[in-house]
């Protein structure tokens, strides 16, 4: 162990002593102050739930050194937050910040609105193996914390492809050593999409296989579910039995019920929630605070069994004239009753890459510009013609605010945004990407009173740390990894809108990753003090190799 380690452990055990004391540590007799920052005359709403209070709360190098009424000791640097609320930083655990993390590491969209955690992996999609984009991480220098989990769509498709069977015993046993060495790697644990290809192909039993590997090694189960609209009720189920017979927690990600035929089915499934918790088993809820869902086109509007195989394969079944009918009909289905909820022009482009015209416009434009009426018939025609064209991702209006708000208050529900780091000003994103965590604070909390602001920061805090068992992050309190918020209630908004998305989040005026501002007066700093967060099996061989 170096010099330099032995004092900072030293410093720290000291700080910590003195700290329970409502001392300064001894240390800063010899000349150096005892504290880095001190956030004066805070707001704290700690990230337990508890009711706020007033204090001042002080920091040593990456760690909370001291919360008290008033801290008089010198620090190398005193910020007077003048009443603003001083939360833990929010833990996004459903993102797809890997799109563009190394293009912008300073996560300017998300550090804007107070998230210095993003959790990759999602939806059953992640790098395989996981063990070298994780290193590939850890040598970049970024503004936020970051994780991933190890995803069941992926680790299918590396050892059978996009094809709809069943696998051998022998995938089954690749399978479930790619989980495993995912999870060894540092996954937080499990991902599905089973509303995706291969997922969709997928049976319950497949994934409970490989269900048990991740829980043997610590992690969750995380699943955007088979369906979310005609088949939501049994999905939940499905999602329940996957955790119960994986022996592991399970977590509905993005929970929302699709297309305005199954508005109000919220009732039921939360209440299956609710019964699965009482039995003993551990199933939670995220969700992102919009009436609008975004995946691409293809996936959301084109039945699974057309995707089988791949993007070649499609194609040609697209060029079969009665393969193109069938695949027609039941794409008009969708846009009747699920994502296109009942009309084209509730689908929305947001990002095409070989036509970037297109953002902004609607499933309904392009039908009319391709000279098809703006029907669901006509907008299945359109959804083919951009499928064939190269795909899109789309934005799809389908979700009612009743069943939002229901889901919302559910205690057992935590809050993520789905979204990615955006480059500002690039194609026409969903809002959730820049206004997630701050419209709960600023529409549902103060606009509307859906929740206390208390209540809400827990969603966004403890509640995702205690999940992926980050004993560390989601709290203030002293010894805990100093990731935190500072905003000002009455001001936070997200500005972000469906029809001019790219506007950051307001009202935050500081935010700090492990002790350094990474956020202040409206700018992103210099600093990059992210790190890659490990999930329990890396963290426990780890411990074992010390």
């Amino acid at each position: 162990m170096s010099a330099a380690l032995k004092r900072t452990i030293w410093r720290t055990a000291v700080g910590f002593v003195f700290s329970a004391l409502g001392a300064a540590p001894a240390f800063a007799a010899q000349g150096e102050p005892p504290y880095d920052i001190v956030l004066k005359n805070a707001r704290i709403v700690d990230g337990t739930g508890s009711p706020w209070y007033r204090a001042d709360l002080a920091i040593r190098g990456e760690v909370i050194a001291r919360i008290a009424p008033s801290i008089t000791d010198a620090a190398r640097r005193v910020i007077d937050v003048r009443g603003q609320v001083v939360a833990p930083g929010f833990i996004d655990i459903h993102t797809h910040a890997r799109r563009a993390i190394f293009q912008l590491p300073t996560a300017d969209n998300y550090v804007r609105q107070g998230v210095t955690t993003l959790i990759e992996g999602p939806d059953g999609g992640s790098p395989v193996p996981l063990g070298p984009f994780l290193a590939r991480l850890d040598s970049l220098p970024k503004s936020v914390n970051i994780g991933s989990f190890i995803g069941q769509g992926s680790v299918r498709e590396a050892v059978i492809g996009e094809v709809n069977r069943r696998p051998t015993p022998e995938e089954l046993d690749r399978m479930r050593a790619l989980v495993e060495q995912g999870m060894l790697d540092g996954a937080f644990g499990l991902s599905s999409g089973l509303f995706y290809v291969p997922g969709a192909f997928t049976p319950t039993e497949e994934v409970i296989e490989l269900a048990r590997v991740a829980g043997r090694f610590g992690g969750i189960y995380i699943s955007h579910m088979r369906d979310e609209a005609a088949g939501v009720v049994e999905s939940v189920l499905e999602t329940i039995r996957i955790g119960e017979e994986g022996g592991l927690p399970a977590q509905i990600t993005h929970h929302k019920i699709v297309g305005p035929g199954y508005w109000g089915r919220s009732v039921e499934t939360l209440r299956l929630v609710d019964e699965a918790r009482a039995r003993g088993v551990d199933v939670t809820i995220d969700q992102y605070p919009y009436t609008a869902s975004s995946t691409s086109i293809t996936s959301a509007l084109l039945p699974s069994w057309a995707q089988e195989g791949g993007r070649e394969r499609l194609l040609s079944r697209l060029s079969d004239r009665q393969t193109r009918e069938r695949i027609k009909r039941e794409s008009a289905e969708i846009i009747k009753l699920e994502r296109g909820g009942g009309d084209p022009k509730n689908v929305v482009i947001a990002r095409c890459e070989w036509d970037s015209a297109l953002a902004g416009k609607t499933l309904a434009d392009v039908a009319r510009a391709r000279g098809w009426e703006p029907t669901p018939e006509g907008g299945a025609e359109a959804a083919i013609w951009i499928t064939e064209q190269g795909g899109c991702q789309g934005i799809f209006h389908a979700i009612s605010e009743e069943d939002l708000v229901r889901i919302l208050r559910h205690p057992a529900t935590m809050v993520a945004s789905d979204g990615g780091i955006v480059i500002f000003g690039e194609g026409h994103p969903h809002p959730r990407s820049y206004g997630t965590f701050a419209r709960v604070l600023g529409h549902y909390v103060r606009d509307r009173g859906v929740l206390r602001l208390e209540e809400a920061v827990r969603k966004m805090t403890s509640f995702p740390a205690q999940r992926l068992g980050l004993v560390d992050r989601g709290v203030l309190r002293p010894g805990m990894k100093a990731d935190i918020a500072v905003f000002d209630p009455e001001r936070v908004r997200d500005a972000a809108t469906f029809e001019r998305p790219h506007q950051y989040a307001e009202g935050f005026s500081l935010v700090l990753v492990n002790g350094q501002v990474v956020f202040e007066n409206g700018r992103i700093t210099e600093a990059r003090p992210g790190r890659v967060l490990y999930g329990p099996a890396w963290k426990r061989a780890a411990a074992n190799s010390r």
